[in-house]
């Protein structure tokens, strides 16, 4: 199984749409994809439900949530496995190709806990490798062996919960629009991820499960496009961030209000929902390229 993180400590940078289309297109190739949610907002999960299944169905007792409340409780699950939901409008249009999508949703207190999780590991040092190891751990549980990649769409900050997606991932997905301000982020983040591997392999200690800084790429989205390549400013910012060796995907992903901004209120990714012809093609392509960096990253 293959961990991939979708993470930008910015957000509107169109995180949600590329980890909903990326997820539904490797199902749609026959892999088994197990989507992740861990950010307060929900996006990721009001794509594929409606706010009236998430309040009624999911909120009460499955989300990823009441796994982070159990640390340090008698009732700890070790697995997040029975929390996992089937989005039904999607599996109907991935039943004839051997493939499925599954989701663990999000919850809108997740930043409490986050918070509640920073404070208890300044009360409590020795818990920092239980606790960034929490995700890591849980996912490797038999429970998930079925799957074939996990996706994480991840809040815009780089808070704990945030550090145990990178502590549990074999690669690192980095949307951005390709303006100056979005950019200008992907060096920090850099920064922010090397800085938490080592601190976390320190911790420790040349105890075994030392962890390596997954590999990283940028994907850049909502690119305006003139001629079927991005407008001149926007090219001039994606070859600027090529020329520092900062690794990058070939396809980009155009700017589409009008076909992006309707999906989740159908519940159904528009790489799957038949419309926006040229968008469909491009999210296939980098599905493809995807697939590709997947099966070059070691387990």
């Amino acid at each position: 199984m293959k961990v991939v993180s979708v993470i930008n400590h910015k957000g509107g940078v169109g995180k949600t749409t590329l980890t909903a289309n990326v997820g539904a297109g490797l199902a749609a190739r026959g892999k088994r994809v197990l989507m992740l949610d861990l950010d307060s907002q929900a996006s990721l999960t009001i794509s594929f439900f409606t706010q009236s299944e998430w309040a009624s169905e999911l909120l009460p007792t499955r989300t990823i949530k009441h796994w982070y409340d159990g640390i340090g409780t008698p009732d700890a699950m070790r697995s997040p496995a029975p929390l996992i939901t089937k989005p039904r409008r999607v599996l109907e249009l991935l039943s004839h190709t051997g493939g499925y999508l599954d989701l663990i949703a999000a919850h809108r207190d997740l930043a409490d806990v986050d918070t509640a999780l920073a404070a208890d590991l300044r009360g409590q040092p020795q818990l920092y490798v239980d606790l960034h190891s929490r995700l890591r751990d849980g996912l490797a549980h038999a429970a998930l062996s079925e799957y074939d990649v996990v996706l994480i769409d991840c809040a815009p900050n780089f808070g704990l919960i945030a550090k145990n997606a990178v502590a549990a991932s074999n690669l690192l997905l980095i949307p951005t629009k390709p303006d100056y301000l979005s950019t200008s982020g992907i060096d920090s983040l850099g920064m922010k991820i090397r800085a938490f591997v080592d601190e976390y392999n320190e911790h420790r200690n040349g105890s075994g499960g030392q962890i390596s800084r997954p590999p990283a790429a940028v994907i850049f989205t909502m690119v305006q496009n003139l001629d079927g390549k991005p407008i001149e400013t926007q090219r001039s910012v994606i070859s600027r961030i090529e020329a520092r060796g900062v690794p990058t995907f070939e396809t980009t992903i155009r700017d589409s209000k009008s076909v992006y901004g309707p999906a989740p209120e159908h519940g159904v990714p528009v790489i799957l929902g038949g419309t926006g012809r040229a968008q469909t093609r491009e999210l296939r392509e980098l599905v493809s390229e995807v697939s590709d960096q997947l099966d070059r990253t070691a387990a």
